[in-house]
């Protein structure tokens, strides 16, 4: 009888099958990551649009670059705050800072 699991291969040097569990803990982390880059598309494909609607006391060079600055803001934080995250583990123990759910 066929085994619904996915072997990982001997190539990856481990040699066993993937559980349920990581199957579906790869899936949903994979559908998180699509579903943010699709965020970050549409925003950037966007931002001229946005620009005009949301920066309209200054002139229109200076309101795409504030829309993009928004841009690479949202972009920039998460891997701003893991570092950060990352080093307060450092200081005083993985466990605290890493019960955060946003890195």
């Amino acid at each position: 009888m066929a085994s619904k699991s996915t072997h990982l291969g001997t190539r990856a040097g481990i040699g066993r099958w993937l559980t349920r569990e990581e199957r579906q803990v790869i899936f949903a982390s994979s559908l998180g990551t699509v579903f943010e880059w699709y965020d970050f598309y549409l925003y950037g494909s966007l931002a001229a649009i946005i620009s005009k609607h949301f920066f309209v006391a200054v002139n229109e060079t200076t309101s795409f670059i504030f829309a993009l600055l928004a841009f690479a803001a949202g972009f920039l934080r998460p891997s701003l705050r893991c570092a950060g995250v990352g080093r307060l583990g450092d200081l005083i123990g993985a466990s605290t800072p890493s019960s955060s759910p946003s890195c």
